[in-house]
């Protein structure tokens, strides 16, 4: 009854908002050419999402054609970094100027970005161009969830989850094994440009379909608060992805440095008029779960895809090819448990379905704790498609619990933020990963990291002297294993976050 109450005001508010956009849900509902507005909305999520994991099962080949692998992290890192600080600035400026705009400014960017990364001719060059990529791709992913908020009524919306989360899954899933197949049967500059005509494509059908008609309205955008969070988070990415390479007091001061900036940050969005991510959505229990399982979601799936695949190419020896088939899986089985589980949405409370995650996710996650050199490729690939089942149960659900949260006047502000929190789970969860698999190996590879780039490419490692080559599996294999130690206590992070969700609570 409660949900209800709040879903005929947010209803009411938004037909008596005189500055709304024209294009609210309840203005543009059945407008003609909506499907070819969904269609182009789920290519972008999907593009968005590939090219965030798609360099994970590339990153050998790459990383032999440039070097740096003291940098690898930070091919990831810097994309999703700006991808997750300027989701909330695309956010207020599709409110001020439209969302066929912003989008469409979003994707050039993003396409320029993509053109670039596949000429770099070092690997500080392709972290600067990645770095254009996520600013671009900051406007994709929420944006095109926002369009299709916009055209369909909110129950559409929750049986619609299913699709745009399967989207992403497949996006950030399948990047792995189109990687793997761009770089072992064409260049690795294709893994880049392999964006560009969907993009294109996308962009023409939104051009086409989308039309609005847009009435001004007074809003600032938080430029202080987004330069504050990009500046603080920024620098403990730093801190983190180089702590084996940096000094104590280097390390210390830095993350001093950072964790001021980010108390300059809450305390700037308590005040401003027009925050990037509101402190009263902080009192919103859902949300605060939301936010949190994002978070936790994101660093999961960077462990079972970049991660997984460094295991498999670095530690097992197999190739790229098998490595990207493995942590494909998750791409069928994340869609099959988002599909199973918008069915138990009508049936169930958001808690009931989402706890159906857990056994497999967690089982999945015990599969690669207990992942040795020697276990094979079908063992490789059971673990992932066990945690994308769990993650298709947990991830929509979550989605349609906070957006049901909120009236629609917030429905905005609370997605972007959940989207928000995922992308800085993956670049948080890339960062601590990246660091532990550092610190394993620094003592040898930082001073021969050639013996690194060898070992990471298989037409090189037969060369390399067994006892080499042995200590540095070892090592890489500690490393990682550590890495999904901590993915397994996320597991239990997750479970709590659900277990916060209100028992009754239901569609």
């Amino acid at each position: 009854m409660k949900h209800k109450r709040a879903h005929e005001t947010c209803v009411t508010e938004t037909k008596s908002d005189s500055d709304a956009l024209t294009s609210a849900p309840e203005r543009v509902v059945g407008q003609p050419g909506r499907i070819w507005i969904f269609i182009a909305s789920i290519a972008v999520i999907v593009i968005a999402g590939v090219e965030g994991t798609i360099v994970s099962t590339s990153m050998p080949t790459i990383v032999g054609a440039l070097g740096g692998f003291e940098s690898l992290t930070w091919v990831f890192s810097a994309y999703f970094l700006t991808q997750a600080v300027t989701i909330p600035v695309y956010g207020g400026l599709a409110d001020l100027y439209g969302r066929k705009r912003v989008v469409l400014f979003g994707i050039g960017l993003f396409l320029v970005g993509s053109v670039l990364c596949g000429m770099a001719w070092s690997m500080n060059a392709l972290i600067v161009f990645r770095v254009v990529q996520g600013i671009g791709a900051g406007a994709l992913v929420t944006l095109a969830q926002t369009i299709i908020g916009d055209h369909y009524e909110p129950v559409e919306r929750a049986r619609l989850q299913g699709y745009i989360s399967g989207a992403w899954a497949i996006g950030a899933i399948l990047g792995p094994l189109l990687g793997s197949v761009i770089v072992t049967h064409v260049s690795w500059v294709w893994v880049f440009w392999v964006n560009l005509p969907v993009g294109c494509i996308a962009a023409v059908m939104i051009v086409a379909a989308l039309h609005e008609t847009i009435k001004p309205h007074q809003r600032r955008i938080d430029y202080v608060g987004s330069a504050l969070m990009a500046a603080g988070t920024g620098l403990l990415m730093f801190v983190l992805i180089q702590a084996s390479a940096l000094s104590i007091l280097a390390i210390l001061a830095m993350a001093a440095i950072s964790l001021v900036l980010l108390a300059f940050f809450a305390v700037h969005e308590a005040r401003t008029p027009d925050p990037i991510l509101p402190i009263a959505l902080m009192t919103n229990r859902i949300i605060v779960g939301g936010i949190i399982v994002g978070i936790a979601v994101g660093s999961v799936l960077m462990g079972t895809t970049a991660f997984l695949s460094l295991y498999i190419q670095g530690v097992m020896g197999l190739s790229a090819m098998i490595a990207g088939l493995a942590v494909g899986a998750p791409s069928v089985s994340w869609p099959l448990g988002s599909f199973v589980g918008g069915r138990l949405l009508g049936r169930m409370s958001y808690r009931t379905t989402s706890l159906v995650g857990i056994p497999p996710l967690a089982a999945g996650v015990l599969l690669l704790i207990a992942l040795t050199p020697t276990r094979g490729a079908v063992w490789t690939a059971v673990a992932p498609a066990l945690i994308g089942i769990g993650l298709g149960f947990i991830v929509p659900t979550f989605l349609v619990a906070v957006q049901s949260s909120v009236g629609w006047e917030k429905r905005g502000i609370a997605t972007s933020t959940t989207v928000f929190s995922r992308i800085v789970g993956q670049a948080i969860g890339t960062a601590v990963f990246g660091g532990i698999l550092n610190a394993a190996v620094s003592r040898h590879a930082i001073d021969n990291g050639d013996d690194i780039h060898r070992v990471m490419t298989p037409a090189l490692r037969t060369s390399m002297p067994a006892a080499e080559l042995n200590l540095l599996v070892e090592r890489m294999s500690a490393g990682l294993h550590n890495v999904y130690l901590i993915t397994g206590l996320l597991v239990l992070v997750i479970l709590l976050a659900i277990l916060s969700l209100p028992a009754r609570l239901r569609v």
